[in-house]
């Protein structure tokens, strides 16, 4: 599992699996945050079975599901706040990482909007899903 952060408190990354939590709590994260959709591909951990791991390491977990179809989704408020409250690292997870680096940057005040989007890019993110931003 490799993450890669995008904030002091915010890094994303690919699909993880239950078995990935402890090592997320340990590296000091307070909330997982997932954006897939459960079933969205054969053989992926379901929101439950990464929210009970996640609770049994006494942190936060947040299913807010997003596709290409709904696109930034109906939770970005939710998550904006959450990407944002420094008091507590989060950890968010889709398929690759890309979808939560879009969302991130989706999430940014118009003034930042550039520099998020430079950020993702640097690391490699295809961060074409925040054009429309």
């Amino acid at each position: 599992m490799k993450a890669f952060a995008l904030t002091p408190s915010l890094a994303v990354a690919g699909q993880i699996l239950p078995e990935h939590v402890p090592a997320i709590a340990e590296a000091g994260f307070k909330v997982i945050i997932n954006n897939r959709p459960d079933g969205e591909e054969p053989g992926q951990p379901s929101s439950d079975d990464v929210a009970s791991a996640a609770k049994a390491q006494g942190l936060e977990y947040r299913h807010l599901p997003v596709n290409a179809m709904n696109f930034p989704g109906p939770d970005l408020e939710v998550m904006k706040h959450l990407f944002d409250d420094e008091s507590q690292s989060v950890f968010a997870f889709c398929r690759t990482g890309t979808r939560c680096a879009n969302l991130w940057i989706y999430s940014r005040e118009d003034a930042d909007v550039d520099e998020a989007r430079q950020q993702a890019a640097s690391i490699g993110f295809d961060i074409s899903m925040s054009a429309g931003r």
